[in-house]
């Protein structure tokens, strides 16, 4: 086998199990209420650097506690990602007041939330907010989706055997 035809089978394979990963975590994101949050402002660090990319689960309101780590919506506004200081019962069934701070502020939020689902803190990977950003970018997704073309075409071009 060629060096080039071996580069381009290598390719494909990574190219195939990279797609594989993706419908995974797909699967997984959707059956389990699982999604990123990007981080662009230190309001918690240490805890979560600026420029990480958090991954949150959705939760009802009621499985709340004091300490966690919670992004709420805020109608109008992006979401809010800092730690619960106080929870209290809402008006109706199923619905929390919540009181958060961030880690690295020194005074709480201005308005508490009321919440009847948040999404909890999971985990975090640092440094690749701008990476995950970068990708929704025109010039970027044209120019994967180019690649993979060429690879594609490229791998499945007829070829005399010799």
């Amino acid at each position: 086998m060629r060096f080039g035809r071996l580069i381009g089978e290598v390719l494909l394979w990574l190219a195939s199990l990279v797609g594989l990963a993706c419908i995974l975590l797909v699967v997984l994101a959707w059956t389990f209420n699982i999604s990123l949050i990007m981080f662009r402002t230190g309001s918690m660090e240490p805890t979560i650097p600026s420029g990480s990319v958090a991954v949150v689960r959705e939760v009802p309101a009621e499985s709340v506690e004091r300490g966690e780590i919670l992004t709420v919506d805020r109608p109008g506004q992006l979401p809010v990602t800092h730690r619960v200081i106080d929870v209290q019962p809402g008006d109706s069934s199923g619905e929390r007041v919540i009181r958060m701070q961030g880690d690295a502020n020194e005074v709480e939020d201005p308005h508490p939330y009321t919440i009847t689902e948040a999404r909890t803190y999971l985990t975090h990977v640092p440094h690749v907010a701008n990476a995950v950003h970068q990708m929704s970018n025109p010039w970027v997704l044209g120019g994967v989706t180019l690649a993979a073309s060429v690879l594609v075409g490229w791998a499945f071009w007829p070829r005399r055997h010799t």
